[in-house]
C-alpha cells in the first residue's frame, strides 16, 4: 500500500509539473500567434491542461484498464466545472463574455450530450472517436476565426522574442516527456490502491485520478481568477472539458482498435452526472452572465455531494 501511495503521489506531482510546463509553453506559442487571452485559454492552454488526462488515458488503455481510462475523463470533466470553476468563482466572480455564453458553454453541453449518446452502446468505437476529433477540429477552427478579439478588454500580452519561443519549444518537449512517465506511475499506483482497498478502478478513476489530472486546470484557473483574468479562467476550464471529450476520448476510441469499452456504471450513472454538471454551469453562465461567490459555493457543494454519493454507492 505504501508503494502504491508513493507511486500515485509521485505520478500526480510530476503530472502537475509536466502540465505546467506544457501550459506555459503553449501560452507563449499562442501569444506569438497573436491570440487573445480568452482564446488562448479556450484552445491552447485548454489543450495543454488536457495533456495529463490524455497521458493517463493512453497509459490505462495500454494496460487494458478501460474503466480507469474512461472514468478519469468523465471524473475530470465533473471536477473541472463544479470544483475548479466553483473555487474560481469563490475567489473572485467569473464574468461570462458574449462568446462564452453564445458558443463555448453551449458547445460544452453539446459535446457532453454527444458523448452520452455515443457511449450508450457500451463503447467509443474508432468511428465515434474520429467523429469526436473532427468535431474538435471544427470547433477550434471556428474559434480561431471568430475569437481574435478580447471581449472583456484585457490588456494584450507583450510580444514574444524568438529566444523565448525557442525556450518554450524545449519546455514543451520536456513537459510532454514528464507527462508520459508520470502517467505510468499514477496509473500503476491507482491500480494497486484499488486492489488494496477493495474498491473498483472506476471509483478511483472518477475521484483520485480525476482530481489529480485536474490539478493543472485548478492551478491555471485559480491563478487566472486571482489575477482578474475572468475570460482566461472560464475559457481554460470550459475549453479543457471540450478537449477532454473531443480530443482525449476521441483519441482513446481511435487507438483502442475495437473500441474503448464503456461500462453501464459509466454510461448510465457517471456520464449523465457529467452532462448535468455542464448544463448547470451553462444555465448559470448564460442566464446571469457571471459566476459569483454564491454560485461558486453551490458548485463546490454539488461536487462534494457527488463525491459522497460515489462513496455511498461503493
Amino acid at each position: 500500500m505504501a508503494h502504491a501511495l508513493l507511486l500515485l503521489g509521485a505520478g500526480l506531482t510530476v503530472l502537475v509539473i509536466g502540465g505546467r510546463l506544457v501550459v506555459d509553453a503553449a501560452s507563449v506559442v499562442g501569444t506569438r500567434l497573436g491570440l487573445s487571452p480568452g482564446l488562448v485559454g479556450l484552445t491552447i492552454v485548454a489543450a495543454g491542461t488536457s495533456a495529463p488526462e490524455l497521458a493517463v488515458v493512453l497509459q490505462a488503455l495500454a494496460r487494458d484498464d478501460e474503466e480507469l481510462a474512461i472514468g478519469s475523463i468523465v471524473g475530470s470533466n465533473i471536477a473541472n466545472v463544479w470544483l475548479v470553476l466553483g473555487l474560481a468563482a469563490v475567489i473572485g466572480a467569473v464574468q461570462v463574455g458574449v462568446r462564452a455564453a453564445r458558443a463555448d458553454l453551449p458547445v460544452l453541453v453539446g459535446a457532453s450530450a454527444l458523448t452520452f449518446l455515443l457511449a450508450r452502446d457500451g463503447s467509443i468505437s474508432p468511428i465515434d472517436g474520429a467523429l469526436l476529433v473532427a468535431a474538435l477540429a471544427v470547433f477550434v477552427g471556428w474559434s480561431v476565426r471568430a475569437g481574435g478579439l478580447d471581449e472583456l478588454g484585457e490588456d494584450p500580452s507583450p510580444p514574444v522574442s524568438a529566444r523565448r519561443l525557442a525556450r518554450a519549444g524545449g519546455e514543451l518537449v520536456a513537459g510532454l516527456a514528464l507527462l508520459v512517465v508520470s502517467a505510468r506511475w499514477a496509473v500503476r499506483g491507482a491500480e494497486e490502491i484499488a486492489v488494496a482497498l477493495g474498491v473498483s478502478e472506476l471509483v478511483i478513476g472518477l475521484t483520485v485520478l480525476a482530481i489529480g489530472t485536474s490539478l493543472p486546470e485548478i492551478i491555471t484557473t485559480i491563478v487566472a481568477a486571482v489575477r482578474g483574468s475572468s475570460e482566461m479562467a472560464l475559457g481554460n476550464a470550459v475549453g479543457s472539458n471540450i478537449f477532454n471529450l473531443l480530443l482525449v476520448l476521441g483519441v482513446a476510441g481511435i487507438v483502442s482498435g475495437t473500441g474503448a469499452a464503456v461500462s453501464d456504471d459509466v454510461a448510465l450513472r457517471a456520464i449523465p452526472v457529467m452532462v448535468g454538471a455542464a448544463v448547470v454551469v451553462a444555465v448559470i453562465g448564460i442566464r446571469w452572465r457571471r459566476l459569483g461567490r454564491g454560485s461558486g459555493l453551490v458548485l463546490v457543494g454539488l461536487y462534494g455531494s457527488y463525491l459522497a454519493a460515489l462513496v455511498g454507492i461503493e
